[in-house]
């Protein structure tokens, strides 16, 4: 049986246990007596004493006497075998908006650009392999005014351990349905944050010349108000960075000038290239700022 995306997952069935083991609904909802109480008489009493569970009661111990305080009301048909209202869940729980798909924001009135530290943003920071993307998305997220998220596509792909499809062995389809599952992840994540008053900043390796695969992935899975910025510096730059990871995120230099070289496919896409090849994390950040601003009052077309 498959269950719709988000719903709670079924509690387990096991065959020839009837309704789900340990999962009773009467035990929560209680609308007559229990199993082996006389009709219209008082429940068999629990084991234990004191009320907890699992202990003997003491040879000589009293019975327990419950006395009610002056004034306060009898509950004269629970002695008749009447069924008890069930106490209040008094824990408190907090209900969340549910995640729509994200709309461009609204270019204040009356004011030469929006005030991006202060707005509600959904952005897709694009770039090759050592453009620093997740540095300056971190910072981004950091310095707001308002609650910010950063949502990392590469942190998501790892949390696959076992059958993790490392793309440098080759691109085929494990990589591919990873990569997909992990973007169609964070976009999920993102919708939820943003019903939820938290901006989101995702990035992501998305190329030019596969926009239904990248640019249309995020469209689907965020929403049209997602705010797309291409970071690209130059190629020794990107280099340089590129020499300094590790892991799986380290890449040879042959596939990073590969990349790179499918990145410059951006220059005349219409979307805001910031080239921050002489710019340190703080620097780029207030660019990011300044573009975000200017896509707000114009959108790009993508």
């Amino acid at each position: 049986m498959q269950h719709a995306v988000g719903s709670p997952l079924p509690p387990p069935h096991q065959p020839g246990h009837g309704p789900a083991t340990g999962w009773s609904p009467a035990a929560h909802h209680p609308s007559g007596p229990p199993p082996g109480a006389a009709p219209g008489g008082p429940p068999p009493p629990a084991p234990g004493f004191a009320g907890v569970p699992g202990t003997a009661p003491h040879p000589h111990a009293p019975a327990p006497q419950h006395h009610a305080a002056p004034g306060a009301p009898q509950h004269v048909g629970a002695q008749h075998g009447a069924p008890v209202p069930p106490t209040p869940d008094t824990t408190g729980h907090i209900q969340l908006p549910p995640g729509g798909p994200v709309a461009m924001p609204s270019p204040p009135l009356g004011m030469a650009q929006a005030d991006t530290g202060a707005t509600t943003l959904a952005v897709l920071l694009i770039g090759p392999a050592g453009a620093g993307k997740t540095s300056v998305a971190k910072f981004w997220a950091e310095h707001r005014r308002v609650p910010t998220a950063h949502i990392s596509l590469d942190d998501v792909r790892e949390w696959v351990r076992s059958g993790f499809a490392d793309p440098q062995s080759g691109w085929n389809d494990h990589s591919e349905a990873q990569y997909r599952l992990a973007r169609r992840t964070c976009g999920f994540a993102a919708r939820n944050f943003l019903a939820n008053g938290i901006s989101c900043i995702l990035d992501d390796a998305v190329f030019p010349d596969r926009p239904v695969v990248g640019l249309g992935g995020w469209k689907r899975h965020v929403g049209p108000g997602l705010l797309p910025v291409v970071l690209l510096p130059g190629l020794e730059i990107v280099l340089e960075r590129n020499a300094e990871r590790s892991g799986n995120r380290r890449l040879t230099d042959e596939e990073v000038a590969r990349i790179h070289g499918r990145m410059a496919g951006w220059y005349g896409s219409g979307l805001p290239i910031i080239d921050n090849s002489q710019l340190d994390v703080p620097a780029t950040a207030r660019v990011l700022d300044d573009v975000l601003a200017r896509s707000i009052a114009s959108p790009p077309k993508w």
